[in-house]
């Protein structure tokens, strides 16, 4: 991503990640599309309530193997093969050992932290049940991420996205096979994730490695080396921060949610899948932009990253007036198509959120651009900061505009956590193109 157009280089880069990204919520999609029709509303409200533990737990993860992909683009970028290989290798390790530390304290902590959350007592049993058989899963799906994000850094984001078209399939196939065969229950829809995401990462690395020498790693690319550990950290930590101390924010909000009651957490729920898939576009171009970002900053092409923000601005404005159209005009029918039946007070409190959204999808859109360029060039902690005031108007939000509010307080926290983070984001950009390294380099 160091030679030709931004634009294009962006655009197709990102495709597969867009089409990838739709096929991973799939997983989740198929979940709550299988549960909702097969085992009813209270069913799907249980399967949603836990999405933001989920978030909490597995956002940090990806935040983390995001952060190690970033030293393995820079290492790629400077054409660095041994150090591109050490880079798999310690983030390999740091993954697996914390990947096993937080699947004993996620299946140990699950009824504790529904309790915590406020869960209503009629999805509780439910919502304990499908939060404990992900988190046993928890190291399928860091070594989803992690094998998808190190073929990302070098350039391929083709190969990940045909094992998630396959896995994706298998997943809807196993949720049929699980709850209408099986009648296993919401149990059933979190084992056929698991599965589906080690089936991904398997079929992943076994089709790649035979082609990608630079995953032929040898005895000396294990060697641990606690500085290469730390500047792993440095990066991969704040980035796993950024995501987890969010989903602190949406954790809060989720607890006074579910103080609102059944049809409000089902709500919420149903209409939060439709706009993780509208933002895809948007979430898929900024994953772009840290890999485009990481290599340029690697072969020090300063103006080149800048020029790369110029234009993602542009493709990213795009990707929001399209959401927008999407969510105003299809927003109903494809709630209805989630929840599997009209049920008039949930729709109308799903249209609340999804009319909020749309016309506040430029703020998102500008997070995507600046989080991953600060990211993609090492500034890891000053996204981290954007996460904390993400976190603190979503806090905000919940205690003192829901109950205001009611429902709409709580479909207003995103909008000002995006605006938030966007004022200390492109605040911190601007300073990095005028900082002393970019003064030294022009």
């Amino acid at each position: 991503m160091t030679v030709g157009d931004p634009v294009k280089l962006l655009v197709a880069f990102s495709l597969p990640l867009l089409i990838g990204n739709v096929f991973q919520q799939l997983y989740n999609l198929a979940d709550a599309v299988v549960v909702g029709n097969a085992l009813g509303v209270g069913a799907f409200a249980a399967v949603g309530s836990t999405g933001s533990v989920m978030f909490l737990i597995f956002g940090g993860f990806f935040g983390l193997t995001g952060g190690f992909g970033v030293v393995t683009a820079q290492r790629f970028g400077a054409s660095d093969d041994a150090g591109v290989r050490h880079s798999i290798a310690t983030s390999t390790y740091i993954s697996i050992a914390l990947g096993a530390v937080i699947t004993v304290l996620g299946a140990w902590g699950t009824r504790p932290i529904l309790t915590l959350m406020d869960t209503p007592p009629d999805i509780f049993a439910d919502a304990e049940l499908y939060l404990r058989v992900i988190f046993y899963g928890t190291l399928t799906g860091v070594f989803y991420n992690l094998v998808a994000t190190i073929l990302r850094s070098l350039g391929d984001s083709k190969t990940p996205l045909i094992a998630l078209i396959i896995a994706s399939l298998i997943n809807i196939a196993l949720d049929l096979f699980f709850i209408g065969v099986l009648k296993t229950g919401v149990d059933g829809a979190a084992w056929a994730t698991n599965l589906s995401q080690l089936l991904a990462a398997a079929w992943c690395l076994r089709y790649v490695y035979p082609r990608l020498p630079l995953l032929h790693l040898r005895r000396a690319d294990w060697r641990f080396d606690w500085r290469a550990v730390k500047k792993h950290l440095l990066i991969g930590v704040p980035m796993a921060l950024q995501f987890s101390i969010t989903a602190l924010g949406v954790v809060v909000l989720q607890k006074v949610l579910n103080s609102l009651g059944t049809a409000a957490v089902a709500a919420y729920a149903a209409a939060g899948k439709l706009d993780q898939f509208t933002i895809m576009p948007l979430f898929s171009v900024g994953m772009a932009m840290v890999t485009y970002a990481a290599q340029n900053y690697g072969a020090r092409y300063y103006d080149r990253i800048q020029l790369g923000v110029r234009k993602c601005q542009q493709v990213v404005l795009a990707g929001c007036v399209l959401g927008s159209v999407v969510i105003v005009g299809f927003g109903r029918p494809l709630i209805i198509f989630f929840i599997g039946g009209v049920e008039e007070d949930v729709l109308n409190l799903a249209e609340i959120f999804l009319l909020t959204h749309a016309i506040t999808y430029p703020l998102l859109g500008l997070i995507f651009v600046y989080r991953n360029v600060l990211q993609g060039v090492g500034r890891a902690i000053l996204p981290m900061l954007a996460g904390l005031a993400e976190m603190a108007a979503r806090v905000f939000a919940a205690l003192l505009l829901v109950p205001l509010l009611g429902f709409w307080g709580a479909c207003l926290s995103n909008p000002l956590a995006w605006l938030s983070a966007d004022v200390l984001l492109i605040a911190a950009y601007r300073a990095w193109t005028h900082s002393k390294e970019m003064r030294a380099f022009r």
